[in-house]
């Protein structure tokens, strides 16, 4: 995949609306370009989603995001939540993530390095190293998540797909990850 290709096809996915992840394009583009720091609150919520998403469809993802994230900000209990959302051992994770916002937050902004904070952010509750990727680069930081997507991928491009579209594009890894896997989810690249 040269730079032309991906450009053709991130315009694709913009023309049938499909740019966004959790946040639009543009709002993950301009976060791995400032890496703002999140308020406690804003931390939580996109834990929250990376647990919600993974496994499951981005369109499920979202809707029950919304639906928890307006539970608890009504200080809806565990019995409420499981209600919107009957995977136990998800629940149990997002409970933590909201009771333990501030101190998540406040221990990942602590840390200095990249591979500090994506360690921290692996020990989280129902975090693992994929899910800590998308995490990662949903806070900022210029990372991708080598999914099942991207694994298929690197078979077809090779293993340098990610640096050479980013010296070609000048686009950030992390944005070029959220452009990839959207195509490879919604069946814009052929695998034959």
């Amino acid at each position: 995949m040269n730079k032309d290709t991906f450009l053709a096809l991130e315009q694709k996915l913009i023309e049938l609306g499909l740019d966004s992840d959790l946040d639009t394009f543009d709002t993950i583009k301009r976060r791995l370009a400032t890496r703002e720091k999140f308020d406690a609150d804003e931390f939580a919520r996109q834990a929250i989603y990376v647990v919600l998403a993974s496994g499951f469809s981005q369109k499920t993802a979202k809707m029950k995001h919304t639906e928890i994230m307006n539970a608890l900000w009504n200080n809806a209990g565990y019995e409420e939540l499981i209600l919107i959302f009957g995977n136990v051992n998800k629940i149990n994770a997002i409970v933590k993530h909201w009771a333990r916002r501030q101190r998540y937050r406040d221990g990942y902004y602590a840390l200095e390095t990249l591979q500090q904070k994506l360690l921290y952010l692996e020990k989280l509750p129902h975090i693992g190293r994929i899910t800590r990727d998308h995490f990662a680069r949903n806070l900022g930081e210029n990372v991708f998540k080598r999914d099942v997507w991207i694994e298929r991928l690197f078979q077809k491009y090779g293993e340098d797909l990610f640096d050479r579209l980013e010296s070609e594009t000048s686009l950030p890894r992390g944005y070029i990850d959220v452009i990839l896997w959207k195509v490879c989810q919604n069946g814009l690249v052929n695998f034959d």
